[in-house]
């Protein structure tokens, strides 16, 4: 795999140490992630609700990657989160080059069964912090004339999907947003890119579902995308072929009516 660069960055400059903040870092794709921009020399700054975990990866990072590598365990679906997040990385001095919106959450159930705080608390993570962290954070990479945000969508997010109606329509508004944004900012020396995984292999409450693919995998495709152009890469041939059926070739209908279908008896258990 190619060294990647920050984007803006010239290959004349002399870098000066590059840090990446990832959301959702402590396990999974963010932790895959995070591996992958060490690896390559960054520093990171983890994110997760999970203080201990977070702890346990940045140990691994330093001894394996000799990164320097910052923990904040904090839940960005509480009101303001983002904006303690902000500012603790400005009271640290961190000068942020990427931002990787990674945290999120999912539940496989109808929406007549969940509750209106466990909906919310979807919503915001999902689609609120990644809103919020970008508009927090974007202004001083466009000022630099170089950084990268990369928003992690979802297959889900390209059509309607029942029992997964929140999780869905919380990652289509993060793929709309993300597109939105990369128009904004083209020509700025921003990359600001959607990244949409299927299903993969994670603690995610997506239920039983065959073909997950492995969160290096996903990691992988993060790091092509970040050297691409356009707004927004689907992981993998098979979920791409998947969002551009249920995308194009469906109606919206059709496409909610289909999933009700699959995923009717392993969500109750039939």
């Amino acid at each position: 795999m190619s060294k990647f660069t920050v984007p803006g960055m010239t290959t004349k400059e002399e870098p000066r140490r590059r840090t990446a903040v990832v959301t959702g870092a402590a396990t999974g794709i963010g932790a895959a992630i995070t591996e992958r921009l060490a690896g390559q020399g960054m520093d990171v700054v983890l994110v997760a609700r999970d203080g201990a975990r977070l702890e346990a990866a940045a140990e691994r990072l330093r001894a394996e990657h000799g990164v320097q590598v910052s923990t904040l365990a904090l839940d960005l679906s509480h009101p303001g989160a983002p904006s303690r997040l902000a500012e603790w990385l400005a009271g640290a001095g961190t000068e942020v080059d990427m931002l990787v919106n990674n945290a999120g959450v999912a539940f496989r159930e109808p929406v007549v069964d969940s509750t209106p705080v466990r909906m919310r608390g979807l919503v915001d993570l999902n689609a609120g912090a990644v809103a919020e962290l970008t508009a927090l954070l974007l202004p001083a990479m466009v000022a630099r004339g170089r950084g990268a945000i990369v928003n992690i969508a979802s297959t889900g997010a390209y059509a309607p999907a029942a029992y997964l109606a929140a999780y869905a329509a919380s990652k289509a508004f993060v793929l709309s947003f993300t597109q939105g944004v990369w128009a904004e900012t083209r020509g700025t020396g921003v990359r600001v890119v959607a990244v949409s995984p299927g299903p993969t292999d994670t603690a995610m409450g997506m239920g039983r579902i065959r073909g997950k693919r492995a969160p290096g995998s996903v990691a992988d495709t993060v790091m092509s995308a970040l050297r691409g152009r356009g707004p927004a890469v689907v992981d993998g041939r098979l979920n791409a072929l998947q969002t551009w059926v249920f995308g194009r070739l469906l109606t919206a209908s059709a496409a909610a009516r289909l999933t009700e279908r699959f995923l009717r008896r392993s969500t109750h258990g039939g």
